[in-house]
């Protein structure tokens, strides 16, 4: 049976044919090419000279210059479409599918911007050339050379004067693609998925244009982008875990960094005022649709500013860059509009929390008050019977306040017990001078008015990296980042977001692994088709 009888039979028997029989079919085409020197896979290059969306845009634009001047004169229309035919063009793209009506066939061709219809007749290319083009499959990739018109339907085609085989394709095009497994399988072969899901495609031109707007949002406010180390020498004492691998010439395991800050914040010591850096993370953590272990953060510090300039530049710049890239600054997420045209609210975490759970920090005359408040509400706070106000604020605004923030909405004024980073408010030092900002119940960024107190700094490192080793951690203390700021940093705003999450909001994206070309997965076990069914067993 040819592949062609498959293709053709019934869509209960096509489902059920074994792909590697479709694979042997290609096989035995390839060696019946190669056996004739005819092999695709030794030709180096194929001379483009044009693509398939300006051609059709470009027709277009002719055409209706030739109609315009011929002032209803069908005569000189005719004319004119017909010198059109005189300019030979040559494309190039996969062949996606297939029209057999004998001596012609169509064929549409997809390159890298659009598709087009290719028009190949016998009597054009030739009876021997036909005949080999006969055995091409749905997938090869091919080069045209030929003249544009369009057809009696109406639809813009090149007419083939000559085709050549580029490059064969082993394995068949799937047709369908839905369902939790096809999505699973869309993530893994993600090749698979840009050829039969162009609109797929169009997410990760969005997500290139994201990152040029934010460089050039950040590179017109005099900001440096920089490049820090990946590999670090010591596992900090932040929260997140992270990967550890062994450098072999010095024979010492070193940690895939979590973070950029606090080389970035050493910039900012030695002189830089404005840095940022467009940077791979990775987290040795859970997965869900908003985390993956690798993803890109953009983190960014000024010198001699706050959290509050850090405010008012995160609402611009993601205003800016949605009018950029979307045309406008109110977007529609999984069907909800998201205004981020307007001014953003702004509440301290004590006031959403009084706001949306009915509950005033300020009652709490101390820390027991407040986590006799919290049993009374039913709010469990991880610390137990050592929880502090700060600790029971934060367990409120977890269970009441997070899910309602579907506006742009920023979050200041941290409990100093969850922001060992930030800056305490001098007006009330149980606070710092902290916010993260929130869309769609999502926590999309972090900012600080930067510790630049040593002192400070390493008391709270020393806490952090005692909490870790708790739980059995290698953690240690960043002593050269403790002598940096003991050389002096000044002010600083600092501002850190995953530009993940940004691109799943400007492209109506429900999961990170959406706008990830090569999402992490768990490999598929790969069999060997060789094995017996003994020895699988065993």
């Amino acid at each position: 049976m040819s592949e062609n009888q498959i293709n053709n039979a019934p869509a209960a028997e096509e489902a059920a044919q074994d792909i590697n029989i479709l694979k042997k079919i290609r096989l035995e085409k390839l060696d019946d090419l190669k056996s004739r020197n005819a092999d695709p896979y030794q030709i180096t290059k194929y001379d483009v000279t044009a693509k398939a969306a300006d051609v059709k845009a470009k027709y277009e634009s002719d055409e209706a210059e030739i109609i315009a001047s011929a002032q209803g004169d069908e005569e000189k229309v005719k004319e004119g479409l017909e010198s059109l035919k005189t300019v030979t063009l040559r494309l190039a793209g996969r062949i996606m599918s297939w029209r057999d009506m004998g001596k012609a066939n169509f064929i549409d061709l997809r390159d890298n911007t659009d598709r087009i219809q290719i028009y190949v007749r016998s009597n054009d290319i030739g009876k021997g050339e036909f005949a080999e083009f006969k055995k091409w499959d749905i997938g090869d990739i091919v080069g045209v050379e030929g003249f544009v018109f369009r057809t009696r339907r109406g639809e813009i085609s090149v007419h083939a004067q000559k085709i050549t085989l580029l490059s064969k394709s082993l394995l068949p095009l799937p047709e369908k693609w839905h369902g939790l497994k096809d999505q699973d399988m869309r993530y893994r072969q993600r090749y698979v998925d840009l050829i039969v899901n162009p609109d797929v495609k169009e997410t990760f031109v969005k997500r290139s244009k994201i990152i040029s707007e934010v460089r050039n949002y950040l590179d017109a406010m005099g900001y440096i982008e920089v490049d820090t180390p990946v590999l670090h020498t010591l596992e900090i004492g932040a929260a997140a875990r992270p990967f550890v691998t062994h450098h072999n010439a010095l024979d010492m395991d070193m940690y895939l960094r979590i973070e950029t800050e606090l080389y970035l914040k050493r910039l900012i010591v030695g002189g830089f005022d404005r840095v940022y850096e467009v940077g791979r993370i990775f987290r040795n953590e859970g997965m869900d649709t908003s985390h993956n272990p690798e993803f890109t953060t953009v983190e960014m510090y000024q010198a001699y500013t706050d959290y509050i300039g850090m405010m008012d530049l995160i609402e611009n710049m993601y205003r800016t860059i949605a009018e950029n890239v979307c045309g406008t600054s109110k977007i529609t997420y999984q069907g909800v509009e998201i205004d981020l045209g307007k001014p953003w609210e702004r509440l301290t975490m004590a006031e959403a929390v009084k706001k949306y759970a009915g509950v005033d920090y300020n009652d709490w005359a101390d820390d027991e008050a407040a986590r006799a408040c919290a049993k009374e509400k039913g709010v469990e706070v991880d610390e137990g019977e050592a929880a502090t106000k700060g600790h029971v604020l934060i367990a409120f605004f977890d269970a009441f306040v997070e899910d309602k923030l579907v506006q742009p909405t920023i979050i200041y004024d941290y409990p100093v017990e969850n922001s060992p980073l930030a800056k305490r408010k001098p007006s009330d030092p149980a606070f710092t001078e902290r916010f993260e900002y929130f869309i769609y119940c999502r926590e999309m960024g972090n900012a600080f008015s930067e510790l630049n107190d040593p002192i400070d700094q390493k008391q709270r490192f020393v806490k952090q990296v005692e909490a870790k080793r708790a739980q059995g951690a290698n953690a240690e203390v960043d002593e050269d980042f403790v002598t940096a700021l003991e050389y002096g940093m000044p002010p600083t705003g600092g501002l850190g977001f995953g530009l993940d999450r940004l691109v799943m909001l400007l492209t109506d994206s429900p999961s990170i692994r959406d706008v990830l070309l090569f999402p992490t997965m768990k490999p598929i076990p790969q069999q060997n088709s060789g094995e017996s069914k003994e020895n699988k067993e065993n």
